[in-house]
């Protein structure tokens, strides 16, 4: 019996070495056919810097009002390019990507002091800075899913400078926890060191995500398969994405939502899997004074999949001829 117990403990024991060590020597592979952001422009793409990060936008339009576009996860200012012509008949009109996405740039841990650049409220100070940097006093922030939730918490903490909210399947509830043994793993040497490695799977189930965030999957084109593969031949985009994740932590928005007092539009798609459409439903009935609409036969991301009927609500919104 003793024998017996010696064995497993023996056994417990190597197993425990293993897991400590070998992913602290595990190679891991360099990405392959990356580039320098600016390498992958397009024409029309402009940069400027903010608070020591070079931000990738774009412009069209002019005149006020102005509206700032705010991507997802895993977008970029492609996810806009379907409805900023339409936006820019009515004023101006700026995307811009967000830290760890599109052509902005991808600081690493070492690079920065203070707060990672990653979270919630360096966007939200990313975002004011970017404001300053092009003399814009006031904007509509439109925010799509994630993007939703740095809108959201922008005009919390700077509702001086918000002049409207349009959240777009915004993604307000829950996400972001890691207490207890998940958040101990989280920042443990072994899987900070395979963290970005794993991220890399995105690569391969990205398009089965993007299918999921379709109503009608079908509709998807190779264009847009293209433009969110785009980011990824982005040198260091997984280690961006890995940081991105290490600096999501929940926030105290759903019990601030009666701060609200600037006008918001709450758009949902019917068939969102992505933020269920009951999120959406419950974030128009939380703001004070929102306007909810429920765009039918559509997914997680109105302006892709139904633009027309995008375009629709924010002109029906804003009283736009």
């Amino acid at each position: 019996m003793k024998k017996a117990l010696k064995i497993i403990l023996l056994i417990l024991a190597g197993l425990l070495a293993l897991i400590t060590f070998l992913p602290l020597v595990i190679p891991v592979p360099p990405l392959e056919n990356v580039h320098p952001a600016r390498e992958l422009a397009d024409p029309d793409s402009q940069f400027v810097e903010i608070n020591g990060l070079e931000v990738h936008y774009k412009i069209a339009g002019q005149g006020q009002p102005v509206m700032i576009l705010l991507h997802g996860f895993g977008a970029s200012t492609f996810s806009w390019n379907k409805v900023m012509p339409g936006l820019a008949q009515y004023g101006t009109v700026i995307a811009y990507d967000r830290p760890a996405f599109g052509l902005t740039e991808r600081p690493m841990p070492g690079e920065w002091q203070g707060e990672s650049p990653y979270s919630l409220s360096s966007q939200v100070s990313l975002l004011m800075g970017l404001m300053d940097q092009l003399g814009i006093e006031k904007a509509i922030l439109i925010g799509h899913s994630a993007g939703g939730a740095v809108a959201l918490q922008t005009a919390l903490d700077n509702p001086a400078r918000v002049q409207a909210l349009v959240l777009v399947d915004a993604a307000v509830y829950g996400g972001g926890n890691r207490s207890g043994l998940l958040g101990f793993l989280f920042n443990t040497p072994q899987l900070q060191r395979l963290g970005p490695w794993f991220v890399r799977a995105i690569a391969s189930s990205g398009e089965d995500t993007i299918r999921q965030a379709w109503h009608d999957p079908s509709r998807i084109t190779t264009d847009v398969i293209a433009g969110y593969r785009k980011p990824l031949q982005v040198e260091n985009w997984d280690r961006a994405l890995w940081e991105f994740t290490l600096a999501s932590k929940p926030g105290d928005m759903p019990s601030r939502l009666n701060e609200i007092q600037m006008p918001t539009l709450v758009l949902t798609g019917d068939d969102d899997r992505i933020v269920p459409t009951a999120q959406g439903l419950r974030l128009g009935k939380e703001i004070p004074g929102a306007t909810l609409q429920v765009i039918p036969n559509c997914g997680h991301i109105p302006h892709e999949e139904t633009p027309q009927l995008f375009m629709l609500a924010l002109k029906q919104f804003f009283n736009w001829p």
